[in-house]
């Protein structure tokens, strides 16, 4: 169920992104009068789902969700319709108009994403407004991943600054890290403050962590104190339901060893892993004892339920009039991130290459329960993905027709015919090759 969940997600988000991506394309061939031959959401390769004309346009509904086209007549584009470019060109063609409405019509897709993610983003903060936890409220630290130990981190820390500049939000720690490249973490130990330096390692590891598998723990969570650990269910194989303990039962020690925060309850585990433990366990106002043998993978076999969340939380509500420059400024901070981000995928070298995702990367992105304000937000943030990839200057991209139609401003001369031709087979063949890398990254990270 959760897969499917984050499946209709997906699909209904990239509709919805598609949709006005082809609309910014068609809005502007439309107010140059240039004509528009078909626009189709998804691709159709032998046949449609559905269609209908109206004027000189083929609205449609294709069967592959890969995208969509808007098919502009007098353009080599991925229709590779060569025959009409045969023919004297025509007033109503894209080839006749001037090339500043021709760069306009190229951009008008990119220029909707932009402006549909800052749409977005104004309606999320004035409708839910923005709930963040606070770095300084991680009150009992955090659990880190070894990646973080390998830089001295220690469970229970906190996390304060990076090169000494407060981080306000936890949730940002992470990005600012891989992003703008700290080289010292300031944290608090038993009180005292410390600062750790940023190996030039980290960001490769990290990188070579994600590109191996879906199923990575949390790198950085904060720490959760427990009183116990209450069973609210149990996996498909569980040693410690077969060994008798129930739902709703509370396991209060492992070998006699107390716990007080969570993860020190899962270190326990680990350490015992393919040994016998000994469980004292709480049964209403019983306190019961099982012994059993764990698995190689050191686990109990439960989902644990916990209680009133011990993190204080901001929240911050809008009205219209500050959410709209507040959304805009979000909308501009994560436009500036992604491209970080492909920076520095491409500075990564051989890393980059097995980091690269395809549609199962993205669709996980999404929660496995239906809610609307992550739904909206995901999707701006795909919105913006969709913009800043379709600028690149790659033949077949927007990108790489603006790249020609800006040459052409340059220099007053257009690029030849068969150029344009043979530049836009190489950049289909390109994309093609780079979509079957992503989705076999997708499929060894499924396995992995």
């Amino acid at each position: 169920m959760v897969i499917f969940i984050k499946i209709v997600q997906f699909l209904l988000s990239l509709s919805i992104l598609v949709l006005f991506h082809e609309f910014g394309h068609f809005l502007f061939a439309k107010l140059f009068r240039t004509r528009v031959e078909k626009f189709y959401m998804f691709f159709n390769p032998w046949f449609s789902l559905f269609k209908f004309k109206k004027g000189e346009t083929e609205y449609g509904v294709g069967w592959l969700p890969l995208g969509g086209y808007v098919k502009i007549a007098g353009m080599i584009d991925e229709s590779m319709d060569t025959e009409q470019m045969k023919q004297p060109a025509q007033p109503w063609e894209f080839r006749a108009k001037p090339a500043w409405q021709r760069l306009l019509i190229m951009l008008g897709g990119v220029m909707v994403n932009v402006l549909l993610a800052f749409a977005i983003y104004i309606g999320i903060l004035y409708t839910w407004g923005e709930t963040y936890l606070p770095a300084k409220n991680v009150t009992y630290g955090v659990v880190c991943d070894p990646v973080f130990e390998e830089m001295g981190m220690e469970k229970g820390d906190k996390i304060v600054a990076l090169d000494y500049l407060e981080v306000e939000r936890f949730s940002d720690i992470i990005p600012e890290m891989l992003l703008n490249h700290p080289q010292t973490m300031q944290v608090l130990r038993n009180g005292e403050e410390l600062s750790l330096r940023i190996p030039e390692t980290f960001i490769p590891n990290l990188l070579e962590m994600s590109s191996r598998s879906y199923n990575l723990s949390p790198l950085l969570t904060p720490r959760r104190p427990v009183n116990g650990v209450e069973i609210g269910d149990f996996g498909d194989y569980s040693p410690a339901y077969d060994a008798g303990i129930r739902k709703g039962d509370k396991i209060l020690a492992v070998n006699d060893s107390v716990f007080h925060f969570y993860d020190e309850f899962t270190a326990l585990a680990e350490a015992n892993r393919g040994k016998e433990v000994e469980t004292k366990v709480l049964r209403g106002s019983d306190t019961l004892t099982y012994r059993f043998l764990l698995d190689g993978d050191g686990k109990f076999g439960i989902y644990a339920v916990f209680g009133e969340n011990p993190f204080q939380f901001e929240t911050r509500e809008y009205t219209l009039c500050e959410a709209i420059p507040a959304g805009i400024k979000m909308g501009t901070e994560q436009l500036g991130a992604y491209v970080k981000q492909l920076k520095l995928l491409f500075s990564q070298g051989r890393t980059a290459v097995k980091s690269v995702g395809g549609f199962a990367s993205i669709a996980n992105i999404f929660p496995g329960v239906w809610n609307w304000a992550d739904f909206w937000s995901l999707t701006a943030l795909i919105s913006i993905m969709l913009a800043v990839v379709n600028i690149l200057p790659i033949p077949a991209l927007d990108g790489g027709h603006v790249l020609f139609l800006l040459y052409e401003v340059l220099t007053r001369r257009k690029p030849g015919e068969k150029f344009m031709e043979y530049a836009q087979i190489a950049g289909m063949i390109f994309i093609f090759g780079l979509f079957i890398l992503a989705n076999v990254n997708d499929v060894i990270k499924f396995f992995g």
